[in-house]
């Protein structure tokens, strides 16, 4: 597929509108996790120019920590969204950081706890490399709270540079995550369905 500016040339939506399919990881582990997910859900719907095309449901991991880092985390729960874009990579990333700061997103240290993380993690097919945007994103590959959600929505996507999540999936381990239920069944139980 042909690039345009470092991102490959998206779909043609209309006559005058072009399309991007991205990905994007949701986490949360602070001030009801599964609540904020659904919250952010609901916002990621309102982003201008975007459309979301499925989700992964939710999952419930264990926190990931720096190395020598002992300090107990609660557990995350995390999701995956698929959407269609007409925003650019910086200005989707512009949006998603905007959200994480609505609810609460406090970015005090690498892998701390967190209201809200929301991380583009493949947009088309394209490879982006900025001081504050890589995609794909790059431990994707290594984080089974990500390819699980993503073998919900597609099993058959492939990771630029990492390979095949169907393949990638079998190099991780499934030790420590959960499949929690549907987005739609979280919502009933949060009075989210009228929202």
């Amino acid at each position: 597929m042909p690039r345009v500016n470092g991102v490959s040339a998206r779909k043609k939506c209309s006559e005058t509108q072009l399309m991007a399919t991205v990905y994007i990881g949701m986490g949360s582990n602070l001030d009801e996790p599964v609540k904020q997910l659904c919250r952010a859900l609901l916002s990621l719907d309102q982003i201008i120019s975007s459309k979301r095309l499925a989700d992964s449901g939710l999952f419930s991991s264990k926190a990931l920590t720096l190395p020598g880092d002992d300090r107990p985390q609660p557990d995350y729960v995390n999701a995956v969204v698929k959407m269609e874009t007409q925003l650019d990579p910086r200005a989707l990333l512009d949006q998603l950081q905007a959200l994480e700061a609505a609810q609460g997103r406090q970015r005090l240290e690498r892998w701390g706890p967190r209201t809200l993380d929301l991380d583009i993690l493949l947009y088309d097919d394209g490879i982006i490399s900025q001081a504050d945007l890589t995609v794909p994103h790059p431990a994707m590959a290594q984080r089974n709270f990500v390819l699980y959600p993503l073998q919900q929505i597609d099993p058959d996507l492939h990771i630029p540079g990492q390979g095949d999540v169907s393949e990638l999936i079998h190099q991780v381990s499934d030790q420590g995550i959960t499949y929690l239920g549907t987005f739609e069944q979280a919502m009933k139980q949060y009075d989210y369905s009228h929202e």
